[in-house]
């Protein structure tokens, strides 16, 4: 699966130098990635974020994208699964590059 997620520059989201701060791309980068584990896992079964990994690539003086991708298909219990995110600006240039660490598993009282 592939989930897009839009943020559009404003000043709520701006930092002193009048780009994307980086906290802001953080939540974003968790957005998309939880978007995209939800609709991915199996009826039934949870996640949550355990981490993040997070390179800040260039400026962003746009309104931004992320865009997350997971392709697992096989899901058997509780484990870990990285869902890699990037974040392109208006002229589809990378600024941000993460891999969010989710941890699936079935219902406590499955």
């Amino acid at each position: 699966k592939v989930c897009r997620v839009f943020m559009r520059k404003r000043r709520a989201v701006e930092n002193h130098i009048g780009t994307v701060h980086a906290l802001a791309m953080g939540n974003l980068c968790e957005l998309a990635a939880g978007m995209c584990t939800e609709v991915t896992i199996p009826v039934g079964m949870r996640w949550i974020p355990r981490g993040m990994t997070i390179e800040y690539l260039a400026k962003a003086e746009t309104d931004v994208t992320a865009t997350a991708r997971l392709d697992k298909t096989e899901w058997t219990g509780a484990e870990n699964v990285a869902v890699p995110v990037t974040v392109t600006d208006n002229h589809g240039k990378e600024v941000v590059r993460a891999v969010i660490s989710m941890y699936v598993s079935p219902p406590k009282d499955a």
